[in-house]
């Protein structure tokens, strides 16, 4: 890459001059005026740019070094010429390059910004993308429209993109910075905390609302699936007229494009496995809500401490002397105070093996309670190991029945080998647990294959495009169509 020679006029050793030499040109191009007379620069510097004492030929050197530099372009004026010796002068009038323009323009941008807000967390941001998409998306599974369509569909994506990127990383950057938290230090940030909380929980809803969608969509649209669609990027760009004669890079187009379109799939779906940029501007924006509550609640402490709370006691002391009974009184200080006593339950753990037993199935436990004195012993007496065979044989029985029982329900709804949710009805709720848990099971493996409690070996498909209601019992369930494949100790 080489140096940028326009921009030397910002670090030269007559930088003032130059800079508002510049400033003057661009003012003037932004007015449609294109080549301007140095004579009306000249008198610019004197009256209003803070140089009244510029001799002519310094406004000459300036002039031909901000040309050899680039920013200025300069042509024969030969209309003021009134005889031959003005003629051979050269008088010549002077028009900014539109390097130059666009770096005034960005010189301007950053003085008015300064230390305003920037950014914004904008709720609806994410579903304007996802609408985006989803048009993109659409026009990719028929027929592609015409080059020019797409292209207005492929810049409307990436141009809410590039705003998300822009936006929420400029309003973290503002809130993280150190003036920001000193802000939030004096008692009147409490009067607008709410405001800010319900902005910032606004847009982590409607981020969490579609960036499932977005993932999924983008998942499926990768660079083989988006070939054809940079295929009529590339046919729009070779359409429109140009006047050199080198050939179009259209290689370095479709790079460009490939590259980034996975830079924007990366941002939602992450690189390698690392955590995505969404995922972090997420944690980020939550990390930002719990940052205001730790200092609301510093704030309202700090207030409590030096509040006097005597005429709340006292307010206190009228209501208890009021209370003609004694129980009154104990309710008034349980709610005040909290119970004086606690009493502790407990349960002991692991009293099943059968892990889809619910809690309001299993016995009840009894404690024997024990006086609380150090003299107490539980009195013992010498026994023989009773052998408890027959129970244990009873146990393994009624367990072995059970699951039996439990592997036949499943076998009802086996036909032909497989088990697909949409055909199967109303469940019972155990049977929808035993699916829900082959598909959790099979997310971590990578042929989606699982080995069950009841020894069959089950190949479990998501149809991520069908969406289902599955009815139980105790209520509905809308997830993705699945197909359940038993290959192994197949049910007859």
């Amino acid at each position: 890459m080489k140096a940028i020679i326009e921009a030397k006029y910002l670090a030269a050793e007559n930088a003032p001059v130059y800079r508002r030499i510049l400033r003057f040109f661009y003012l003037q191009h932004e007015r449609m005026r294109d080549f301007i007379p140095p004579a009306e620069v000249l008198e610019y510097l004197r009256k209003d740019g803070g140089y009244p004492g510029l001799e002519e030929e310094q406004l000459h050197a300036h002039l031909e070094q901000l040309t050899k530099w680039n920013n200025l372009a300069r042509r024969q004026d030969m209309t003021s010429a009134r005889t031959i010796e003005e003629f051979k002068k050269k008088r010549y009038s002077y028009q900014c390059t539109p390097m130059t323009v666009e770096l005034e323009r960005m010189i301007l941008e950053l003085e008015r910004r300064g230390d305003e807000v920037r950014g914004s967390l904008e709720k609806s941001q994410f579903d304007r993308l996802l609408q985006a998409v989803q048009t993109l998306e659409g026009g990719i599974g028929g027929k592609l429209p015409e080059p020019d369509e797409v292209n207005l569909l492929y810049e409307e994506v990436i141009d809410h993109f590039r705003k998300i990127r822009t936006n929420t990383a400029d309003y973290i950057a503002y809130i993280n910075r150190e003036q920001a938290g000193e802000r939030m230090q004096p008692e009147a940030f409490l009067a607008y905390k709410n405001q800010f909380t319900a902005y910032l929980r606004d847009f982590v809803i409607s981020l969490q609302r579609a960036s499932l969608q977005l993932k999924l969509l983008l998942h499926e649209l990768d660079i083989v699936r988006m070939a054809p669609l940079f295929d009529r990027l590339i046919e729009y760009r070779l359409s429109v007229p140009r006047l050199d004669d080198a050939p179009p890079p259209v290689e370095e187009w479709r790079r460009n494009y490939e590259e980034y379109w996975t830079s924007l799939r990366g941002w939602f779906l992450g690189f390698g496995g690392s955590q995505s940029e969404l995922e972090l501007l997420e944690w980020q924006t939550n990390e930002m809500i719990r940052r205001v509550a730790r200092h609301v609640q510093r704030l309202g402490e700090r207030q409590q401490h030096f509040r006097s709370r005597k005429k709340e006691y006292l307010k206190l002391a009228e209501w208890f002397a009021g209370f003609d009974a004694l129980d009154e009184a104990h309710r008034l200080s349980g709610a005040v105070f909290g119970p004086m006593t606690i009493r502790h339950l407990r349960l002991l753990e692991g009293t099943t093996d059968d892990i889809h037993a619910e809690v309001w199935e299993e016995e009840p436990e009894y404690i024997e309670i024990q006086p609380r004195t150090n003299r107490y012993r539980e009195k013992t007496r010498p026994g023989a190991v009773t052998s408890k065979k027959k129970e244990k044989a009873l146990q393994m029985k009624a367990y072995l029945e059970e699951r039996e029982k439990e592997r036949a329900l499943i076998d009802r709804y086996v036909d032909a080998g497989r088990i697909r949710l949409s055909e199967t009805g109303t469940v019972e709720p155990f049977i929808r647990k035993v699916l829900l848990g082959w598909i959790s099971k099979s997310a971590g493996a990578k042929d989606r294959t699982v080995v069950t409690d009841y020894g069959y070996l089950v190949k479990v498909t998501l149809h991520r495009d069908r969406r289902i209601t599955l009815r139980s019992g105790d209520g509905d369930l809308v997830m993705p169509d699945a197909t359940f494949e038993f290959t192994e100790g197949r049910p007859n």
